[in-house]
């Protein structure tokens, strides 16, 4: 091709771009948060699916850590929430809950619901911190990061 061709190619392709983007953009940017009136989005069973399958891969993955399952959810409950604002353009809901294991035991977790973080800005991030998992002080000492 010549060079006027790729010229005029590759301007017709920004002018796509920009005008496809900026439509795009404006209309991912309105998500709300809807749930039924009682039930808070920490005992929303996606989130807590996630939990058990990365946690599942945590204790396979992190040296010297038991060999358990989460098997169950108790006391499920909203610590706090921060809505998107203009200084947090994320929006974060912190919970709380009980975690049975599969050895019988149960243990407190804390996890982080992100809006709008998760693969490439589509869905949201749960990120968690099951007491006396945190092998190497990520969440700080007793999930303190997470609370």
């Amino acid at each position: 091709m010549s060079r006027i061709a790729h010229l005029v190619m590759a301007a017709t392709v920004a002018v796509g771009t920009f005008l496809a983007g900026s439509a795009a953009s404006s209309a991912a940017d309105l998500v709300i948060y809807e749930q039924p009136r009682g039930m808070s989005l920490c005992a929303d069973q996606r989130y807590l699916s996630k939990i058990v399958d990365r946690f599942g891969y945590q204790v396979r993955h992190v040296p010297n850590l038991p060999d358990v399952a989460i098997t169950d959810f108790q006391n499920i409950h909203e610590n706090r929430y921060l809505p998107v604002a203009e200084r947090r353009p994320i929006a974060r809901l912190y919970c709380g809950a009980t975690a049975s294991l599969s050895d019988g035991n149960q243990r407190q977790i804390w996890y982080l619901i992100e809006g709008r973080m998760g693969f490439a800005g589509i869905g949201d991030n749960v990120e968690f911190c099951v007491d006396g998992f945190d092998r190497w002080m990520v969440y700080n000492g007793g999930c303190r990061v997470l609370r």
